[in-house]
């Protein structure tokens, strides 16, 4: 079990980082308070306390911070972490890994001291998907990652006639659990959706989510294509987003989008608009992730 063993920040870049203790994570940022947050994908650098170890046993004196890492960490092997991986540090943050170590053109003053520094080899970096307050003595593991589909319903949008907008902000709001692999416009065609659904189901992806179609014009058949291909229905999630969204807009009632699973795969309709898939997926955020475990057989029953 990984453990995250310093927090640390400096307000210039270059320096020696401190150890603060504690922090927040901000999203596409970085941990608040520090130089190098904001810088591209290399928003936040981790460190393991073992490779430190390294160094003391070379002769130097030195800590959590000295060699400008963000996160000190103990018990989890970092640099054996593909980028991508998603890790879950503390309660709410989620890290994904964008680069492992990195190229010194600027030999710094450990470099100078000992002949080497494990920074380059063994540091690695990694963006905020999800932030939230960090703090010394908090968990930071691997996290399991989902692979998703995304349809969206829109004769305009299959035809070239309308930029679609919504399945990209699924696709964004989605990264904290996983990747996007299958993203498609389909026309708004009972047949089509219905047989798209299925194959992303053959393919593999463990949910996928719909936008648009859900209304009451007679082109709008999300729902009725998703009945056709479900086993099972998952009413609460559908119950979830028009009770908690109707509070933003009294429209949100006449939403018809269902939930439900095919096979060991999560469908979930949204609303057509980016605004209100974002806003839906908030709704079922908190329960995502066991949704998606227990669906995919990677997780147990539901307890206390």
């Amino acid at each position: 079990m990984g453990e995250i063993v310093a927090v640390c920040t400096s307000l210039e870049k270059g320096q020696r980082k401190i150890n603060i203790g504690e922090s927040a994570l901000i999203k596409n940022k970085g941990l608040e308070g520090d130089a190098h947050a904001g810088f591209a994908h290399r928003q936040v650098s981790l460190l393991a306390e073992e490779s430190i170890a390294k160094m003391n046993a070379q002769g130097l004196d030195v800590g959590p911070g000295d060699f400008a890492e963000n996160l000190t960490t103990r018990g989890i092997d970092l640099v054996s972490l593909p980028v991508g991986t998603r890790l879950q540090a503390g309660v709410e943050t989620v890290l994904r890994v964008t680069q492992i170590g990195k190229e010194c053109h600027d030999r710094c003053a450990i470099y100078h001291q000992a002949g080497d520094c494990v920074m380059p080899r063994e540091g690695i970096f990694a963006e905020v998907l999800l932030e939230g307050k960090i703090k010394a003595g908090d968990k930071i593991n691997k996290k399991e990652s989902y692979k998703f589909g995304v349809i969206t319903a829109s004769d305009k949008g299959s035809r070239g006639e309308r930029v679609d907008e919504s399945g990209p902000a699924i696709s964004k709001d989605l990264l904290p659990w996983g990747d996007v692999i299958d993203q498609v416009i389909v026309p708004d065609d009972r047949g089509a959706l219905a047989r798209m659904m299925k194959e992303m189901v053959t393919r593999g992806v463990d949910a996928i989510f719909t936008t648009g179609g859900t209304g009451l014009s007679p082109r709008d058949v999300t729902p009725e294509a998703t009945l056709e291909v479900v086993d099972r229905l998952v009413p609460g999630i559908s119950e979830a987003i028009r009770r908690e969204t109707a509070t933003a807009t009294a429209k949100a009632m006449l939403s018809r989008g269902v939930a439900g699973i095919c096979s060991s795969t999560l469908i979930v309709n949204l609303p057509g608009s980016p605004k209100a898939v974002t806003e839906c997926l908030a709704v079922i955020a908190p329960v995502l992730e066991h949704a998606l475990e227990t669906v995919s057989g990677r997780g147990g029953e539901c307890s206390r």
